[in-house]
């Protein structure tokens, strides 16, 4: 008996290594064993053979199975050899499976190149069943084998996918929290320190310096020379004497001016620029180049007379001056 399972085996190992031919490519199957036992694994290694060059398409790169009984438990990577004379040799190898008992024929391997198809020999396996001793004791079901513990897997997941999001809105609540009683409720500013103003008098004539070098009237822009002047002249008396000129008609800076005694005498110079500046705004007058001079010498004047006054600190000295 063992004679003849022998000469058996031999036989099918030359019919497959004889392999099918289609054109110039041949296919060659083997396995490393004709028995498995039922649930065991085993390789059936390929060898397709063609010309170099050639493009082929493995049919069963995608399959799972090889029949109802057969399944295919994995693939190899394809290896490659260079033979010489414009031939190439792919290796791989196909690693079977089976959980029936019984003779299995697997079926030929194909191979595509080029629409023509090589297939190898057909196989044969035979799957034997794993020997049971009935007259060991049955064992029932293991018990139910508890998880470890992970913190994570208690964390929803809109958590670990959008944690970012959360994190920066942390940040910027946990910011505004500090931000309100740390600075906000205690009245503090949180900013950042700035230059030091310069006193409304030394502000003035820096501005009214710049006015004068740019040559706006000179250059036909009547309208804009007498709005940076009277804008200079608002923004003085606003820090000067603490009164909103800025958001005051001519008039009503006029008359509110009369009421103060350090303006009184100066008063008049004052009306008659913002009575030229109206016209030339509104009116569309176009004043003479005397008239813009004058403007701007009433400036100066006002500005100067109006300047605070150096005033002796406690040891008689003279300091600095007044508002700032």
């Amino acid at each position: 008996m063992k004679f003849i399972n022998r000469i058996f085996a031999v036989v099918m190992l030359a019919c497959a290594l004889c392999g099918m031919r289609a054109g110039n490519t041949m296919v060659i199957a083997r396995l490393d064993s004709a028995q498995l036992l039922m649930g065991k694994t085993t390789a059936l290694h390929l060898e397709i053979v063609q010309d170099k060059g050639k493009i082929g398409i493995f049919p069963l790169e995608q399959s799972d199975t090889l029949s109802s009984a057969i399944e295919i438990a994995g693939k190899t990577v394809p290896d490659t050899v260079d033979l010489g004379n414009g031939r190439i040799q792919i290796n791989r190898d196909l690693i079977l499976q089976a959980f029936d008992s019984g003779m299995y024929v697997v079926k030929p391997i194909p191979f595509i190149v080029n629409g023509d198809t090589a297939m190898s020999k057909p196989l044969t396996l035979k799957v034997m069943p794993v020997k049971v001793d009935e007259k060991q004791d049955i064992h029932g079901f293991k018990p139910v084998i508890e998880p470890p513990f992970k913190f994570f897997d208690w964390v929803p997941d809109v958590l670990i996918d959008y944690w970012w999001a959360f994190l920066l809105a942390f940040l910027l609540v946990g910011g505004g929290l500090c931000y309100y009683f740390l600075w906000y409720k205690k009245g503090r500013k949180f900013v950042m320190p700035g230059r030091k103003r310069l006193p409304p008098y030394e502000e003035a004539m820096i501005n009214l310096n710049r006015l004068k070098e740019s040559n706006l009237w000179q250059n036909g822009q009547e309208k804009e020379y007498f709005t940076g002047l009277t804008d200079i002249l608002r923004v003085y008396i606003d820090r000067r004497f603490e009164i909103n000129a800025v958001e005051m008609t001519s008039t009503q800076i006029i008359d509110t001016l009369k009421k103060n005694d350090e303006t009184r005498a100066v008063n008049e110079q004052l009306s008659m620029i913002l009575e030229m500046a109206d016209v030339v705004k509104f009116a569309n007058v176009r004043p003479l180049a005397d008239d813009n001079e004058m403007a701007f010498k009433r400036a100066v004047n006002f500005i100067e007379a109006t300047k605070p006054l150096p005033v002796a600190d406690a040891k008689g000295k003279k300091g600095g001056r007044g508002n700032a």
